[in-house]
């Protein structure tokens, strides 16, 4: 495992706005990208039409938001691409299929990106600095091919721990195929649910597919603003603890909301940490089910903020990036 340091750079006073990403060209849209948002966009607006509602789908919806996006904060964020801690490999694995779920890409590109991301934050080739503009970093980042996260290229730099895993290859060729087969699960439960309840087939079609709009469509278009707005709120507005040479912040608004990812600054100065809320009053829910998981024995070697970070408030001009590329 190699540790890349960037050179220190002088923290200028405010953030400076930021070109596109060179290989991001206008113009180049991403249509896998750009068609999967819109389609579930509209197909998330059905939740507005009577037909669709249902108090079991509305609470799929909102229990989901939470299951499904620990899978992303705990598993793709904290655990695949910050090895924060350390769990079983069906733990692991477990945990990057709830991520899956979230329709945000398979593990290795979305770790891979993210870890470009704090190599590069708020810099030329960050993927989704919001400096180039709020719409740019919350999505417009994903709506335009950038060839530099390609497989190739990002994969080889940033992620070879994860391809490296036959599992996380399986998932990759068999992306697609998980996230249908979960969508089916839930109109399938709804639709059989609904008949042993002593429904009619049509009454049945109705059940299965408003849980579909509410428990999948509903769940995964909150589920990505949610995660965007890390990229974007809490690149603009909150507090800084810690003087890093990025524009990250400590957002309350963005914490509550993704279980504690948005105490950003405090994740930008000590990314590896699993614990994202430094002050005692920065609750931090993500971290408090990985403290669970360790009393069930279920996680282990938990990194917590390293003690000179957390003791000091004082600058931090230095960012380094853990490698798992090389061994």
């Amino acid at each position: 495992m190699a540790i890349l340091a960037r050179p220190s750079k002088t923290i200028t006073a405010g953030p400076q706005r930021l070109p596109l990403p060179a290989a991001a060209g206008p113009g180049r849209i991403s249509w896998r990208y750009a068609g999967t948002l819109l389609v579930c966009h509209l197909i998330a607006l059905l939740a507005f039409l009577p037909w669709f509602f249902s108090w079991t789908g509305v609470i799929l919806a909102v229990g989901g938001i939470y299951f499904f996006g620990f899978g992303m904060t705990i598993g793709y964020h904290r655990l695949l691409a910050h090895r924060g801690f350390a769990c079983p490999k069906w733990v692991e694995h477990g945990l990057a299929l709830v991520g899956a779920c979230c329709l945000q890409d398979a593990p290795a590109r979305w770790v891979a990106t993210h870890r470009r991301h704090h190599h590069h934050a708020d810099e030329p080739d960050d993927p989704h600095s919001p400096l180039v503009s709020f719409f740019w970093g919350h999505v417009g980042w994903l709506l335009v091919a950038n060839p530099d996260l390609d497989r190739i290229n990002a994969y080889g730099s940033y992620a070879k721990d994860i391809v490296r895993d036959p599992f996380y290859k399986a998932v990759e060729r068999g992306y697609f195929a998980i996230v249908l087969a979960s969508w089916a699960i839930y109109f399938a439960a709804g639709y059989a649910g609904a008949l042993i309840a002593g429904g009619s087939p049509m009454a049945a079609v109705q059940v299965g597919a408003s849980i579909l709009v509410w428990g999948v469509f509903v769940r995964t278009v909150a589920v990505w603003h949610i995660t965007w707005s890390v990229n974007s709120l809490a690149h603009l507005w909150g507090y800084r603890t810690y003087a890093t040479d990025e524009a990250s912040r400590n957002n309350w608004f963005v914490s509550l909301i993704t279980s504690g990812e948005g105490w950003h600054n405090n994740h930008h100065a000590d990314p590896r940490s699993a614990r994202h809320g430094h002050a005692w009053w920065e609750i931090d829910l993500s971290y408090l089910i990985i403290r669970f998981l360790g009393l069930l024995g279920l996680a282990r070697q938990i990194a917590m903020p390293r003690p000179p970070l957390a003791a000091r408030k004082g600058p931090i001009i230095t960012r380094e990036r853990t490698d798992h590329g090389d061994d």
